[in-house]
């Protein structure tokens, strides 16, 4: 019989990204969204909640019975979501969901995490060594659901792991955000205003954070797990690689903007349990990546 997984937030960025690899893994797929319209898939059964509603988690819950559980759902609406009070109440709404699941006799969940967990000014993030000390009110509401959760999870003998995503890319990206931002500009054959670009970052394609989610639920790994690339590089690499796959090289004008105030100048993961422990590496290359992003945003830029 197939493992039953549960997916919150399967709609949105990451979570759409995951079904064809949970369908790979042989797992029976039941997807949660709180939109109306619903990304078509013939592997999964769709239900419609709002996970913020405790008698909706318990009523998906009771109908469905999972032995998986793949939590995204969180408030994650770009430029508001450091500082939104809505991170309380997933904080709330996350614990909720574990009590439920577990009482339901779940036997393995993950919960998205955020690099913005750890204290940015040491740069270079290890898991169970680098402090936690966030921030925003986002990550230090998403840094106190993980204590909790794990404190749960060791409590009750529930097997689960808490994966720090740190920056990502690809299609279904929201337009605000940095690579669809810039290719857009681009795209248009207008100028991309960008700050100096020298921040390092590690940034992994959308559909191998997805990949990378699913190794860890398959797996037997607990706690923090960091994910990322395992490659440094520049924002202004970054930016230069989309730019060449655009074609637009000479319409990136570095410097026209200040840094963001308080970011970082190096904020990178360690990866070492997610290579060597969860046994996963990605797939894709930067340029691999970036090709493909480039080539949703063609079709579906106005």
């Amino acid at each position: 019989m197939a493992q039953r997984a549960l997916i919150t937030g399967a709609s949105g960025f990451i979570g759409r990204h995951c079904l064809p690899a949970l369908a790979r893994s042989g797992y029976e797929i039941h997807a949660v969204s709180s939109r109306d319209a619903m990304p078509q898939s013939a592997n999964c059964e769709w239900h419609r909640a709002d996970f913020l509603n405790h008698s909706e988690v318990n009523r998906i819950i009771d109908a469905v019975r999972p032995s998986h559980l793949v939590h995204f759902a969180w408030y994650a609406v770009p430029g508001k979501y450091p500082s939104a009070p809505e991170n309380l109440r997933w904080c709330s709404a996350t614990i909720q969901l574990l009590e439920a699941f577990a009482k339901a006799g779940g036997q393995r969940a993950v919960f998205a995490g955020s690099c913005f967990e750890y204290d940015s000014s040491y740069g270079y993030c290890i898991e169970n060594r680098t402090p936690s000390n966030p921030d925003t009110f986002y990550g230090a509401c998403k840094n106190a659901t993980r204590q909790v959760v794990e404190g749960f999870c060791r409590q009750f003998s529930l097997s689960a792991a808490w994966a720090r995503i740190f920056y990502l890319y690809g299609p279904h990206e929201s337009a605000a955000r940095l690579v669809p931002s810039v290719a857009r500009v681009l795209l248009k054959g207008e100028s991309a205003r960008c700050s100096h670009g020298r921040q390092i970052r590690d940034f992994l394609y959308v559909e191998d954070v997805a990949s990378a989610f699913v190794a860890l639920l398959d797996s037997d790994v607990c706690g923090t797990v960091n994910i990322g690339s395992g490659k440094p590089i520049s924002l202004r690499h970054l930016i230069g690689v989309l730019a060449e796959t655009i074609g637009a090289p000479e319409m990136v004008e570095f410097g026209a903007l200040p840094p963001r105030p308080g970011d970082p100048p190096v904020l990178l993961p360690n990866v070492q349990r997610l290579q060597e422990e969860v046994g996963w590496q990605p797939r894709l290359t930067l340029e691999e990546g970036l090709q493909r992003t480039v080539s949703w945003w063609r079709e579906h830029s106005s």
